[in-house]
């Protein structure tokens, strides 16, 4: 590990007079001596690692959509020309270039930050052999032995043996809890972050070789880091756990403002744009533009959660615009214009079924209908009322006043004497 770190010692230099520069603040506050101002000097310097590399971060979230989005691509040329890797190869690099997008982008954040890894490894280092390095002289060398980070020294390792431990000020015990307790936060939340891509911000209506190998990854990083993490000196442990804890931050914001399509992320994220757009009735954010402005631009090619989006903007009388804007759509102009706020249309209601009694007797009415009745008494009714059954003409001698069953109604015609 000395071989290596003593690589990247031309950046060991810088690396020791940023820590001696944040060390001066802190020294100031907590006392030159302190944990405190050792340990806040290395989180600082994380902090402003991190910050620089912020464009590199973005750079790596773009290649990793480009990579997703050709993962269907990739697939079919690895079934076409599967018994021929040199054609694969080179279908695969001409994929690449056609599509602007380079594998080892997603890797830059990690090959940026090794040197800084490496540098500071080889300064912690020469602090616990007592070796000046850098801009780090010999008050400044016994100033860093002297700090302890709750009750572990600054330079001790969790294999270190008890004696020079105690050469450092403390107790084995002290530094190999401290030790385990920081390598699993390490490892937990290095898992934590794999998990939380994997989980949320994964397209899952594609399954390719790529989502196999990052749910491997998701295992192996964490056991890597509590392999290699004990050791590493207690101020390395403390860049590393910093360096987890600021990428876990970094990925949740990016996962919750701007997450992968098709993933569990994108529509917990347009289902809250969606609330947002139909109560304010606009977009504000320059980064809600571009999505919207993305999805517009899809057109039929848009996945589920999308087209839900636009659904649910069309329901609330929006409409999304090529530009990400939202604007009142046509009808919703008009109906504005002709009768103010719009109205919804009263439900039709189903006529209630009539029963048997009520069809055989003609009445229309419904069972709970409330038009009252009215009915005449005999002294109410008119003088020149006549019964409604009709009189039929007598006919002759005792000729009947009803139709018998099976005769025509009215006069008939006498019967002829039958011939005796």
């Amino acid at each position: 590990m000395d071989t290596i770190a003593s690589l990247f010692s031309f950046i060991t230099t810088p690396v020791s007079w940023v820590i001696v520069q944040f060390h001066t603040v802190y020294g100031a506050i907590f006392g030159p001596d302190t944990g405190w101002a050792w340990g806040l000097s290395i989180v600082s310097l994380v902090i402003l690692i991190r910050i620089c590399l912020i464009p590199l971060f973005v750079k790596q979230i773009k290649a990793t959509r480009a990579m997703q989005t050709l993962q269907p691509e990739m697939k079919k040329i690895q079934e076409r020309y599967k018994n021929d890797k040199q054609r694969q190869s080179e279908e695969m690099m001409k994929l690449y270039k056609e599509s602007g997008t380079n594998p080892l982008s997603s890797c830059l954040p990690i090959l940026a930050q090794s040197p800084f890894f490496f540098a500071l490894y080889h300064v912690l280092n020469g602090i616990a052999s007592g070796k000046t390095i850098g801009v780090i002289n010999d008050q400044l060398l016994a100033s860093a032995q002297k700090a302890h980070i709750v009750g572990a020294p600054l330079a001790a390792k969790f294999t270190d043996s008890s004696d020079k431990v105690a050469a450092l000020g403390a107790s084995l015990t002290d530094v190999r809890v401290v030790t385990a307790i920081m390598i699993v936060l390490m490892s937990a939340s290095q898992f934590y972050t794999q998990r939380q891509l994997m989980t949320k911000n994964v397209d899952t209506t594609v399954k390719t070789p790529f989502m196999q190998q990052q749910k491997m990854l998701m295992y192996i990083f964490p056991v890597m880091f509590a392999v290699f993490g004990i050791n590493f000196p207690v101020g390395v442990l403390v860049y590393w756990l910093t360096t987890n804890v600021w990428t876990m931050g970094q990925q949740m914001y990016v996962i919750h403002n701007n997450p992968t399509p098709g993933s569990k992320a994108q529509a917990a994220y347009l289902e809250r744009l969606t609330k947002h757009v139909t109560q304010h009735g606009k977009i504000r954010r320059r980064s809600e533009k571009a999505i919207v402005k993305a999805i517009v631009t899809k057109g039929r090619d848009r996945n589920e959660h999308e087209r839900k989006f636009i659904n649910g903007l069309s329901k609330a009388g929006l409409a999304a615009q090529s530009d990400g804007s939202v604007i009142k759509s046509e009808s919703q102009v008009v109906a504005e214009a002709e009768g103010g706020a719009t109205t919804t249309a009263p439900k039709r209601q189903q006529p209630k079924r009539q029963s048997k009694a009520q069809r055989q007797s003609g009445n229309p009415k419904q069972a709970g209908d409330t038009a009252p009745t009215t009915s005449l008494t005999k002294s109410e009714q008119p003088q020149d009322a006549k019964p409604a059954a009709k009189q039929a003409p007598q006919s002759g001698a005792g000729g009947r006043s009803k139709a018998q069953s099976g005769q025509r109604k009215g006069s008939q015609r006498p019967k002829s004497p039958s011939k005796k």
